[in-house]
């Protein structure tokens, strides 16, 4: 199981972000033409830099994802969940 590596994964679906780690699934709504997420550029404990590829542009996009504000809207502590992820890959469906 990738998380007990301190592995999260980070992909979309119906319109939605799906951000994976420790058996929790945390979603939110994505940009309205996002095709799907390309490579993760950077992670920082909650803040993501990724390229995307959107409907609109042929080219790639980078995206920025800041984690800490949508975990604290859920009631999840950020340092808590945050603090054992190491990396973040792709999940492509």
């Amino acid at each position: 199981m990738l998380s007990e590596n301190g592995i999260a994964t980070l992909g979309n679906t119906d319109g939605f972000t799906d951000f994976r780690f420790g058996g929790q699934r945390i979603r939110f709504k994505a940009p309205y033409s996002l095709e799907r997420y390309i490579r993760v550029k950077h992670w920082n404990n909650g803040y993501l830099v990724v390229d995307a590829k959107y409907a609109h542009n042929r080219a790639d996009e980078e995206e920025y994802i800041d984690l800490v504000p949508i975990l604290e809207a859920l009631y999840i502590d950020p340092k808590e969940f945050l603090q054992p992820i190491k990396e973040v890959r792709i999940e492509h469906e």
